[in-house]
């Protein structure tokens, strides 16, 4: 049997970074190395390790690490980080620091969560941060890179703000009406990008890919 890959997690808190432990628990191929900045339970049964670290300390705990891949599910809020600047300290400075680290380490694939309609011109900030992540990315030393642009994530999040509870209730009928090109729009099950995550960690060809709403329910399957 061959040794199970070596897989970092950052983000692991978060509600795709929950949903890819759960999923990854009985996987054999992959040992999952989360790291969070507080303890969370871990299933039983996978292989699984949980880091518990300060966000200034995790670069370097991904370098001692050697992962083969990363995952980064990290992600904020303008409003719950509380300005721009503490946006990007995380949503940019974080995000890049790992995916730094893991490339300086020798990781092959980076997969990382962004969001649909990311693009470094755009007028919106939370669109124009992810489409600068994204460009900085593609310029690691990855052999692959692999980025998801999923629409609205439907799950239970611990908290979630009532325009997001009003837009997740709303959802199914509103897909409806998105064809074409606006299909990438589409809300999409939580469960459905973890497993697209943990699919697309087996992929081997070189390059940089973007899955949009079709691909990563493609990935998933």
């Amino acid at each position: 049997m061959s040794e199970a890959r070596r897989v970092v997690l950052v983000g692991a808190t978060g509600l795709v970074g929950r949903t890819v432990i759960a999923q990854a628990t009985p996987r054999r191929d992959i040992h999952l190395v989360a790291i969070a900045r507080r303890p969370m339970p871990l299933p039983l049964g996978g292989k699984m390790t949980l880091l518990v670290e300060q966000p200034s300390a995790w670069p370097e705990a991904i370098v001692a690490e050697k992962p083969d891949a990363i995952v980064i599910a990290l992600g904020t809020t303008r409003r719950a980080a509380g300005s721009e600047e503490a946006f990007r300290a995380v949503d940019q400075h974080l995000v890049l620091a790992c995916a730094n680290a893991a490339a300086a380490a020798g990781a092959r694939q980076c997969v990382a969560v962004s969001s649909v309609g990311a693009n470094s011109r755009a007028g919106n900030f939370y669109l124009r941060v992810k489409g600068e992540v994204e460009e900085a990315l593609a310029e690691l030393e990855f052999g692959r890179l692999d980025i998801l642009r999923p629409g609205l994530l439907r799950g239970e999040r611990a908290e979630r703000r009532p325009a997001e509870r009003l837009a997740m209730a709303a959802s199914p009928l509103l897909d409806r009406f998105l064809h074409g090109p606006a299909r990438r729009y589409r809300s999409i099950p939580i469960e459905t990008v973890a497993a697209a995550i943990l699919s697309l960690l087996g992929e081997i060809a070189p390059g940089r890919f973007v899955h949009e709403h079709d691909a990563i329910r493609r990935a998933a399957r």
